[in-house]
């Protein structure tokens, strides 16, 4: 599966990611490039609005652009969904 394509084409959305060895990263694309899918961790149920939501790590606070951005090597990638399919309000 070309995951530099799927990354590229959901940019800007909120996605579950799935790594070969089982870790679960749930966030935001904010940029892809030929090596990693960079997320900004969020809340499942926050939506991440306004940079003020519950990080992936754990506690409250504004996290400005670029602060608490994960990289996530796409040869790691064992698993892709978009978040929205599994969220129900």
């Amino acid at each position: 599966m070309d995951y530099y394509q799927m990354c590229c084409k959901h940019r800007g959305k909120v996605v579950t990611i799935y790594e070969k060895c089982g870790r679960r990263h749930y966030g935001r694309i904010v940029n892809v490039d030929h090596q990693f899918v960079y997320i900004e961790p969020v809340h499942p149920h926050s939506g991440g609005l306004g940079g003020f939501s519950y990080g992936f790590y754990g506690g409250w606070g504004f996290r400005p652009w670029g602060v608490g951005v994960v990289p996530i090597a796409l040869a790691a990638i064992g698993g892709f969904a978009l978040a929205s399919a599994f969220l129900w309000w």
